[in-house]
């Protein structure tokens, strides 16, 4: 799985600050943050995001890195609603998290017939499990993944 990197503060609880080295307090990152709490419902600084790319498609993984029953249902919510939109071919919520049209989302909206979304839950969270057979829709996924990664500071 692929964390965010993350500090521990004064409560004893880890909080996710991007890649080591890299300063909390940098706005870019620190905005995707804010955006991101409010499109998922959950602080992102205490979850966990993962980007798998697999040889058929990928993985988006989110936890809780507390005990936040509140917050897992609400992660399990939201990647069932994201699912559902990305089978539609809408990729508003990651364009509004982003703040920009997420690289992949062109290719992936224009073949969504070729993808299939699924959803399934972890401890803590869930997951959106994206299949292809379609070489294209692969390459685009990967890209997709890649700069989710990338914007999230995941290493």
């Amino acid at each position: 799985m692929v964390v965010l990197g993350g500090c521990s503060d004064e409560a004893g609880k880890s909080r996710r600050t991007g890649s080591p080295g890299t300063a909390s307090s940098d706005s870019a990152f620190a905005e995707v943050q804010a955006r991101g709490h409010r499109a998922m419902g959950v602080d992102q600084y205490t979850s966990l995001h993962s980007f798998e790319p697999l040889p058929d498609g990928g993985r988006i993984a989110l936890q809780r890195d507390t005990t936040d029953t509140a917050g897992v249902t609400q992660i399990r919510a939201h990647m069932r609603q994201i699912a559902g939109a990305f089978s539609r071919g809408d990729f508003t919520l990651p364009g509004f998290v982003h703040a920009r049209e997420v690289p992949g989302t062109r290719e992936m909206r224009a073949r969504k017939s070729a993808i299939q979304y699924t959803t399934d839950t972890v401890p803590g969270g869930g997951v959106v499990r994206l299949r292809s057979a379609d070489s294209i829709a692969i390459r685009a996924i990967h890209e997709f993944l890649a700069f989710q990664r990338h914007d999230h500071r995941a290493p």
